[in-house]
């Protein structure tokens, strides 16, 4: 017999480290795992005092709440889904995490709105939408000086020019990236 799914998520470091929140059902949504997310923050530095972050494509809030319990100053979540969106308040709520913004809404939708600048971006799409061609060209633009962006995927990616692989690693099925900016192609 299967082992149902849990639907809970762990926080791994910081001030909230071994807190869990649920999240749900949906289509698509894989919270990053434990190790991931570890490995992330291991190569950002762990401390992400100050910071002000982005994650598109929210899902349970995964990145977003760990780079909130390491100190980042504020994290903007972008959630499409509104199951997923509901569960993010409640979560928001749950943590005490009033330095957190959710926009429920498309994500490119948000990035031709929104003309903030951010220390991360956190980019994990749903895989089979094929996403990540449409979303990495203006991402480069809205980072501040040394800022990175996270992408996650199911198969290896061609960032272009535009774009430095600076880490990048696997873990089962998940292909993970760090990548900064490159200033001229």
């Amino acid at each position: 017999m299967a082992k149902p799914k849990s639907n809970r998520v762990r926080i791994i470091g910081g001030a909230w480290r071994s807190r869990l929140f649920p999240f749900p059902d949906v289509i698509g949504l894989r919270p990053t795992p434990d190790r991931v997310r570890e490995t992330l923050f291991n190569w950002m530095g762990q401390d992400m005092d100050g910071k002000v972050c982005l994650d598109l494509f929210a899902g349970s809030g995964a990145m977003g709440f760990e780079a909130l319990s390491r100190g980042a100053a504020q994290v903007v979540m972008v959630e499409l889904d509104s199951r997923a969106a509901r569960a993010l308040r409640e979560n928001i709520e749950l943590l005490g995490a009033g330095h957190c913004e959710l926009v429920v809404g498309d994500a490119l939708g948000f990035l031709g709105r929104d003309e903030r600048h951010y220390d991360a971006i956190f980019v994990d799409p749903p895989y089979a939408q094929k996403l990540l061609p449409g979303i990495l060209p203006g991402l480069s633009s809205r980072l501040k000086p040394g800022g990175m962006v996270y992408v996650e995927s199911d198969s290896p990616q061609e960032f272009g020019c535009e774009w430095e692989v600076w880490r990048n690693g696997k873990a089962g099925q998940v292909l993970f990236y760090l990548l900064k900016a490159v200033k001229k192609c």
